[in-house]
């Protein structure tokens, strides 16, 4: 099942190199990133099949992870309008994201408070 893990880091040069070695050292596979934050915080999020060898190892590297949640990982073509379609579906069905990040090959990273509903609609197992 794959996670968004967020640490919340230093917005300094290097933070994102300290953060993909540590996973990298677990053997995790970082399947996507993102980060937020203009100040001197910043909130990093990334995709990983694994969550407990990545937050073992940003624990031993002295990073953090402050929250972790399961999400859905949808595969995509990669063409105009999309995201469009799968965001309108998403909200016909009344689903309201709280997350949403592109990934590695063409995918499409949800996070809901109903994940169960995410997935009927949008046919992913889960």
């Amino acid at each position: 099942m794959p996670f968004d893990l967020v640490i919340d880091v230093d917005n300094t040069p290097g933070a994102l190199a300290l953060v993909a070695a540590a996973v990298s050292d677990a053997g995790v596979n970082l399947a996507a990133a993102t980060c937020i934050g203009a100040g001197e915080q910043a909130e990093l999020h990334i995709l990983v099949p694994h969550p407990e060898a990545a937050r073992h190892s940003l624990s031993t590297a002295h990073l953090a992870v402050s929250r972790e949640r399961e999400v859905v990982v949808v595969d995509v073509e990669d063409n105009p309008g999309v995201l469009a379609d799968l965001a309108r579906k998403i909200a016909q069905a009344g689903i309201n994201l709280d997350l949403v990040y592109i990934a590695t090959r063409n995918r499409v990273v949800f996070g809901a408070p109903d994940l169960n509903a995410l997935r009927a609609v949008l046919n992913v197992s889960g």
